[in-house]
């Protein structure tokens, strides 16, 4: 049955179209059928009318830690009167997984997934990396394809208490990467103090692309790790977090097709320094925003919430920070520019996009931490905001 949806008051396409006014649009099998004016909206079968509310497409969240067990709100509290955040705390929440069943898992899981997209989450990918050995890496990639679109395998997370860190890489470019390859779209590395150097992130990153997986790193969180300029190196699709750029990096990054994803929601809950998204953007990089959803340094599914903070803290326009967490976090995916491309709303494209309770996109920022979503239509299916 082909839907007719009127009443737009503004529509966000981040295609040739732009922003329209007045508009409407008619999704038909999943798929985007038309666009444009509502003056010259055509018949459909059914009719559905927003009355006044500003359509624009899913948020593609590109970050995230769906599959994870445990509570870290205590070192949150500890945080925020002053501990500074620390990569070993991660070890926390891989006791807590270890420990949990899969039915645990994947309803916690769920629970998130559905949560982002009451949102207006219409994609979202999922690492694993909170299981740091063959079985645990294993059951957190196969949960992870059950709830997620992409999976990213992050067997290189930090090094586990009491393991030798020779002999882990060996497992995480080894028989751990065996294990998991068949799950995952990406490979990944925490290249930091306290995680993986520069020339442990090179070893593991060759030994995922010889497997046939594409590459992500999580660099230059807590300093200039060298994270950035080895992404950048090996061509790597992001290059997560970027809150400490030199001048080279950035450079490096403008110059190149490798995604800065911006990670806002985590960097207030570890009073990090925010990356310098206002420089990136004018620089000609690509950059991303994503929730890194995760028990420990971010735990929320919020996209909006990620986006008022990047327009009010990090001095990105709504419209950069719009595009930044729907046509960025594509990239950031490898899923723009495809035949089943997110993060636009095209003749033909599919139709996963989100309504708000407000007239215009702008009140994303206007009117930060208001619940504004009314609906989110996934592949053609609405979704209520409501629980």
């Amino acid at each position: 049955m082909s839907q007719l949806v009127t009443g737009i008051a503004e529509l966000t396409t981040h295609t040739e179209l732009g922003t329209l006014t007045d508009a409407a649009l008619v999704v038909d099998g999943g798929r985007v059928a038309w666009l444009g004016p509502a003056a010259q909206a055509p018949a459909a079968d059914e009719r559905l009318d927003l009355g006044g509310r500003a359509v624009l497409p899913g948020w593609v969240d590109s970050h995230s830690h769906l599959v994870s067990a445990g509570d870290r709100s205590a070192e949150f509290v500890d945080r925020m009167a002053g501990r500074p955040y620390q990569a070993g705390g991660i070890m926390q929440t891989v006791a807590a997984t270890r420990a949990a069943s899969d039915e645990e898992l994947l309803a916690r899981a769920r629970r998130l997934r559905a949560e982002a997209l009451r949102g207006g989450t219409t994609t979202m990918e999922a690492k694993t990396g909170y299981g740091l050995d063959v079985v645990s890496e294993t059951r957190v990639a196969l949960i992870s394809a059950e709830v997620a679109d992409v999976v990213t395998y992050l067997g290189a997370h930090v090094v586990p208490e009491g393991a030798d860190r020779r002999s882990y890489v060996d497992l995480v470019t080894g028989d751990m990467l065996a294990a998991v390859e068949a799950y995952a779209s990406f490979v990944d590395v925490f290249c930091e103090t306290g995680a993986f150097d520069v020339e442990e992130s090179r070893e593991i990153l060759l030994a995922g692309r010889a497997a046939g997986l594409a590459l992500k790193v999580h660099g230059n969180q807590l300093g200039e790790s060298g994270g950035v300029a080895l992404a950048v190196e090996l061509g790597a699709t992001s290059v997560d977090h970027c809150n400490h750029l030199s001048a080279a990096d950035l450079d490096a990054l403008a110059s190149s097709d490798t995604v800065a994803t911006l990670l806002p929601a985590c960097d207030l809950s570890t009073r990090q320094p925010f990356p310098p998204a206002r420089e990136l953007v004018d620089a000609g990089a690509t950059v991303a925003i994503a929730s890194n959803c995760n028990p420990g340094s971010s735990y929320t599914t919020s996209m909006a919430f990620c986006v008022a903070t990047a327009v009010l803290q990090q001095r990105l326009t709504l419209e950069e920070a719009l595009w930044a967490a729907t046509v960025g976090g594509a990239r950031a995916l490898g899923l723009d520019g495809t035949p089943d491309a997110v993060g636009r709303l095209a003749v033909g494209g599919r139709a996963d996009l989100q309504v708000l309770d407000a007239p215009s996109a702008r009140h994303l920022a206007y009117r930060p931490g208001v619940p504004l979503h009314h609906a989110t239509c996934l592949g053609g299916v609405w979704h209520s905001a409501r629980p």
